[in-house]
């Protein structure tokens, strides 16, 4: 929808040029003017006492023909041949929206020698899975991925894509969205049908999380989005299922591929493997200092599990970004989360809400971490940890 004047009907009074928010309004000699900043927000149409100023329809043309597209596709992204949580929970979101739009779910699995995770594809709930393999797709890397992709979606033309927001996957997904033509929600929170529209409604933060947009794709498809890893739950997997496997032939060739892997240099051990963890011990702003931030450590090594941080935390240096758990950073859902010495604000909370239990340590007996908390400890954390970490250490002595 476009704002326009008409010449023939202004009286040039000036009654629309200071209501305009953005002052995309001009008088001149025989009209009013609209310029380019102008967001077609309408407020201008209903102080016109001459009804000069109304809203015009653009013409709108799309080639696409949305009939040709259907089902829904989950990106299972393989990473040192298993496959990350975050496609297995995707299918089982995808299984929810294939069954109330009448379609069916599918996995696109790409790599190579990865066929036999087709089962656990089938497990979490895929009528089909979508093969490639190719030792040119053996590692990830973003030339070969895309192109498969792109051929896939172009060939077989699904109606709705989930990728994981994971590095790969905010790699991959925007790249591919702009060679076939369509939008990409990423980051989403949430996922549900439209019940005007039937389209898929995807959610998501805005505005630093202060507000939650839901973004529809009426016009373009497939309709593409990336959901954040843990935000649904891994379905329970039922390996009687089974399903069609379909295989495409790589087209990928050595040219294609503008980078070579020359080695893998882990850096990021299981201590920060927060997506995938079971047990995630969060050190704060309750710290006081980096130097404690061993007693978490110390602790997340006795239970096996990995070591997050609050945004305080990480803003101030005492741990690096792949450690952050929150809205800004990774959003998580262990069976065990033990936040210590984090006040509760918000944006951390968003992060790490999905966890089974949540076992909260903080001096503050009004701290906010203890309203979501299923167990707390009021105590200095500084005293509480070493104490907890003992403990652990004799249980499985014992």
């Amino acid at each position: 929808m476009a704002v326009k004047i008409t010449k023939e009907q202004c009286i040039t009074c000036g009654a629309c040029v200071p209501v305009c928010p953005f002052g995309a309004i001009e008088m001149r000699e025989d009209t009013a003017y609209i310029t380019e900043a102008c967001t077609a927000c309408g407020a201008c149409i209903e102080v016109c006492p001459a009804e000069a100023i109304a809203r015009e329809a653009e013409q709108k043309e799309v080639a696409m023909d949305k009939t040709q597209y259907k089902d829904i596709w989950v990106y299972i992204e393989v990473a040192e041949g298993n496959p990350r949580n975050v496609g297995l929970e995707l299918l089982g979101e995808g299984r929810k929206l294939a069954d109330a739009m009448g379609q069916k779910l599918a996995g696109v699995l790409i790599g190579q020698d990865i066929a036999g995770l087709a089962k656990e594809a089938f497990a979490a709930g895929a009528d089909r899975v979508y093969l490639v393999e190719d030792a040119e797709l053996a590692h990830y890397n973003t030339d070969g991925f895309t192109a498969t992709m792109v051929d896939l979606i172009q060939t077989y033309k699904p109606s709705v894509v989930l990728m994981g927001a994971t590095n790969d996957g905010r790699d991959l997904g925007p790249r591919v969205a702009c060679r076939v033509g369509t939008g990409l929600t990423a980051d989403c929170t949430g996922l549900g049908i439209d019940e005007t529209t039937g389209l898929v409604a995807w959610t998501r933060p805005a505005f630093g999380g202060n507000i939650m947009a839901t973004i529809l794709c009426p016009e373009h498809r497939p309709q593409m989005g990336t959901v954040r890893p843990s935000v649904f739950k891994r379905p329970v997997p039922d390996y009687s299922k089974t399903g069609e496997i379909i295989r495409v032939a790589s087209k990928v060739k050595a040219a294609d591929i503008r980078t070579k892997l020359i080695e893998v240099i882990r850096v990021c051990t299981a201590s920060c493997n927060l997506e995938e963890a079971e047990i995630i011990v969060s050190g704060g702003r309750g710290l006081c200092k980096p130097e404690n931030f061993s007693l978490i450590e110390a602790l997340a090594d006795v239970l096996g599990g990995a070591v997050g941080a609050s945004r305080a935390a990480v803003d101030a240096g005492w741990k690096p970004a792949m450690h952050q758990v929150g809205q800004t950073g990774k959003t998580v859902g262990p069976k065990i989360y033990i936040a210590c010495g984090i006040s509760g604000a918000i944006q951390h909370l968003a992060g790490m809400s999905s966890s089974d239990i949540v076992i909260a340590i903080n001096k503050d007996p009004d701290a906010p971490i203890f309203k979501v908390a299923d167990f707390g400890i009021v105590g200095d954390v500084m005293e509480v940890l070493p104490l907890l970490t003992e403990e652990f250490r004799k249980i499985k002595a014992g």
